[in-house]
C-alpha cells in the first residue's frame, strides 16, 4: 500500500529580542543565543528530557568550533541527550529551509517532531588570516625538528602576514555587496526613495502596534536586558527618514537605499517545534497552523538578473501545485532584506512582460491587498540576524493564523547567492 504524507503542525516557536551588533549580545556568540532560545522552548512547551526526531539550526556567519551548533547547543537546552542535531546554512534562508526539512521527514514519517531554527551573529565573527601565514603555520607544524620549525616560521616573514581578514559582504562572484545589487534591482524596477522610505517607517509602526497589543508576548523571552527588538524606532518619521544619505550608491546622485530602508547588521537567535498531529495530541500540545508546502529557487545574478529576485520564481511554482493564486492568500510575510527588494518582487509580480517571459506564465500574478502584507513588522524594524529569520516569520505568521481561526500565509525569503526560500502555512 502507499503511505500517506503525514500533516506537519506548526505548534509555536520563540525568540530573543533582535539587536545591534556590538550591543548586547556582543560576548554572547551563537552557542549561547542557540541555548537561551532552545532552552525556553523546551520550557514553554515541556519538553524536558524529550527525545525528537532531529534538532535542525543553522548560522551563516560561525566560528569553525561551531561546525555542529545545533548539535552541541541542544545538548545544553534540555531535550532528551539521545536527540539528533544537524547545522545547516543558506543565507538568510537558512530556518526556513530548517522548517522545511523537519516538515519533510515529519510528512515522511521519518519522525514525529523537531525544532528548527538559527542563530546569527554579526559582533563574534572569525577572524582569519592570510594565505601566505596559513600557509608557513602549516610548514611549521609539517616541520620535524626544531631548526626546520624556526625556518619554517621565519623564511620570507613579512609583518603583512599578520593583518586578519574579516568575513566580508560582497557576493564572491560578483565583488558587489547585496545592497548594491539591490540599488541596481531598484533602478531596473523603477523604485523610488520615498516609497521605500514609506515601507520602512510601516514597518516599524506595525511592529510597535504589535508590541503595544501584546502579540509577541508568548513569542519572545527577554534576554540580556532586552524586552523588544533593538531596531525599532516608533518614532521614525518620513521626515527623518528623508534626511538619510545613500548607504550604498553614494556617488551617482541616484542612489536610493539608506540605512533606514536597509537592515542593518544584527544578532539574535529564534527556533520553531514542529510536529504531527498525532504526537502534538499526545502531549496535549495544540497545532496553530501546517506547512502545507515549500519552493526553493535560484536566479543566474552573475549574468544579470537580479540577486534578490529569486522568489519571485519560486512562488508561482508553488502556486501551480495547489491551484492557487497570489490573491489567496490572507497574510503575505515577505522578508524586508530592503524595503526596495520586497517593492521589486511585488511589481515583477505585477508585471505582465516578466511574468510571461521570464516565468513563463499566461497572465501577471496581480497585485496583493497592502494590508494583509507583513502586518505586524518585519526585518527593516525587527533586524536580520540571518539564520533566525526564517524560524521568527514561521513563528510569526502560525500565530496569526491561529488567531484568525483559519486562513493560508505566504512566506517569501530572499537570500544572498541569488537564491529564495519560499513556503505555504494554512489553518484549514
Amino acid at each position: 500500500m502507499e503511505k500517506t504524507q503525514k500533516r506537519v503542525g506548526v505548534i509555536g516557536g520563540v525568540r530573543i529580542p533582535f539587536c545591534r551588533n556590538n550591543t548586547a549580545y556582543a560576548d554572547v556568540g551563537n552557542f549561547g543565543m542557540s541555548v537561551k532560545v532552545l532552552g525556553a522552548l523546551v520550557e514553554r512547551f515541556g519538553l524536558h528530557g524529550v527525545e525528537l526526531g532531529e534538532v535542525a539550526m543553522g548560522a551563516v556567519i560561525k566560528h569553525s568550533s561551531e561546525w555542529n551548533l545545533a548539535r552541541e547547543a541542544l545538548l545544553s537546552s534540555g531535550l532528551a541527550p539521545t536527540t539528533p542535531g544537524i547545522t545547516t546554512a543558506r543565507a538568510c534562508g537558512t530556518s526556513l529551509d530548517n522548517a522545511i526539512i523537519i516538515a519533510n521527514k515529519i510528512a515522511a514519517g521519518q519522525i514525529e517532531a523537531g525544532i528548527a531554527g538559527g542563530s546569527d551573529t554579526t559582533s563574534d565573527v572569525p577572524i582569519v588570516y592570510g594565505a601566505r601565514l596559513r600557509k608557513r603555520l602549516l610548514a611549521v607544524n609539517r616541520a620535524k625538528t626544531p631548526m626546520d620549525k624556526f625556518k619554517a616560521a621565519t623564511r620570507g616573514f613579512s609583518l603583512s602576514e599578520l593583518k586578519p581578514s574579516f568575513p566580508g559582504v560582497a557576493e564572491p562572484r560578483t565583488g558587489k555587496s547585496m545592497g548594491d545589487h539591490c540599488e541596481l534591482m531598484a533602478k531596473e524596477w523603477h523604485i523610488g526613495r520615498v516609497e521605500q522610505d514609506q515601507l520602512a517607517l510601516d514597518s516599524h509602526r506595525k511592529l510597535a502596534a504589535a508590541y503595544e497589543s501584546g502579540f509577541f508576548d508568548d513569542l519572545l523571552v527577554p534576554f540580556r536586558g532586552l524586552k523588544r527588538d533593538g531596531f525599532l524606532r516608533p518614532d521614525s518619521t518620513m521626515e527623518k527618514l528623508a534626511s538619510l544619505k545613500p548607504a550604498f550608491d553614494k556617488t551617482s546622485g541616484q542612489g536610493t537605499l539608506t540605512a533606514a530602508n536597509s537592515t542593518g547588521l544584527s544578532d539574535g537567535a529564534a527556533v520553531v517545534l514542529l510536529g504531527s498531529d498525532e504526537w502534538a495530541a499526545k502531549r496535549g500540545l495544540s497545532i496553530q497552523a501546517y506547512l502545507l508546502d515549500a519552493e526553493i529557487s535560484a536566479v543566474d545574478f552573475v549574468h544579470g538578473e537580479g540577486l534578490l529576485m529569486a522568489p519571485t520564481v519560486a512562488v508561482p511554482r508553488m502556486l501551480a501545485r495547489h491551484g492557487l493564486t497570489l490573491q489567496d492568500f490572507d497574510y503575505y510575510e515577505i522578508h524586508e532584506a530592503f524595503a526596495a527588494q520586497v517593492l521589486c518582487t511585488l511589481r515583477a509580480w505585477e508585471s505582465a512582460d516578466y511574468c510571461k517571459n521570464r516565468l513563463g506564465l499566461d497572465a501577471p500574478l496581480g497585485s496583493i491587498d497592502p494590508a494583509k502584507l507583513n502586518v505586524h513588522g518585519s526585518s527593516l524594524a525587527v533586524g536580520h540576524p540571518f539564520a533566525a529569520t526564517g524560524a521568527r516569520v514561521v513563528a510569526t505568521l502560525a500565530k496569526l493564523l491561529e488567531r484568525k481561526g483559519r486562513g493560508r500565509g505566504l512566506i517569501s525569503i530572499c537570500t544572498a547567492g541569488g537564491m529564495g526560500v519560499t513556503a505555504i502555512l494554512e489553518r484549514p
